[in-house]
């Protein structure tokens, strides 16, 4: 990875860090492809259970660089789809939880990010923004699936094509981020946050994200054949047995996700 993505590791938290704070951390295609190799390499250490991705500086990201504007060897479509998207798809499919850290706002398609996310923290203050109808473009990164998912139609469009800042507080009420702190708090609570997740048995968080992704957009037949297929392989690992026990020995379990 080159400079324009910062991996940490504490514990067994990786802090994935988009770090062009200057252009206010706005995507390029290095920045992309920094993240995807960042996103794979926390799927493979197996000592990593938790991920907090955030933005240096004073924004998570305004979205697309436009400075890059549309030039390049791809269209905006390709850009899209093997640019954007491979990232998103590992955010999505990376079997642990990943935590979005918005200090500032996460605008265009950094808000899709932020939303696309497994959990959200913000920082008080911080707003998301979806500005496309300014500059005659509609939302993307899945941001029209996101929202409506999430809002519903009547009030999903309303907030994009008015271009509304939804405040932290807002999305909160809303129910699209899980936490608001104060800004300076941000990055230490969203890294507690994951370490206390990373005490939960990784193989049960991995199975409830992939199901929960599942049922997002499929019905609740496959839903409850897919539950049960995954509690199956979960009742039969070391780590349900560990829990169980430590259950009734009244002490915490030490998952070991296998």
């Amino acid at each position: 990875m080159a400079d324009t993505v910062i991996y940490e590791q504490q514990d067994a938290v990786a802090i994935i860090s988009m770090n062009r704070p200057d252009s206010l951390n706005g995507f390029t295609t290095e920045l992309c492809e920094d993240l995807l190799q960042a996103f794979e390499r926390a799927q493979r250490d197996d000592l990593i259970r938790a991920v907090v991705f955030t933005g240096e500086g004073r924004a998570f990201t305004a979205g697309a660089d436009l400075k890059e504007g549309f030039a390049g060897a791809r269209s905006t479509q390709g850009k899209l789809l093997f640019e954007y998207g491979p990232v998103l798809t590992a955010i999505a499919e990376i079997p642990k939880p990943v935590i979005a850290a918005v200090p500032g706002f996460a605008a265009g398609i950094g808000m899709s990010f932020a939303m696309h996310s497994d959990l959200l923290i913000m920082a008080e203050g911080s707003f998301l923004l979806s500005p496309f109808t300014t500059i005659s473009l509609l939302p993307d990164g899945g941001a029209n699936w996101l929202l409506v998912k999430q809002l519903g139609y009547h009030r999903a469009y309303q907030l994009s094509i008015e271009s509304e800042r939804i405040n932290a507080e807002r999305c909160l009420e809303l129910g699209i981020a899980n936490k608001v702190v104060p800004a300076d708090d941000l990055r230490v609570a969203a890294v507690a946050w994951a370490g206390e997740l990373c005490k939960r048995a990784p193989l049960s968080l991995a199975a409830t994200k992939k199901v929960m992704r599942h049922a997002m957009d499929h019905d609740w037949h496959s839903c409850y054949s897919m539950e049960a297929a995954e509690q199956e392989k979960l009742r039969n690992s070391d780590d349900a047995k560990e829990g169980v026990d430590a259950f009734f020995e009244k002490r915490e379990a030490n998952f070991a996700g296998k």
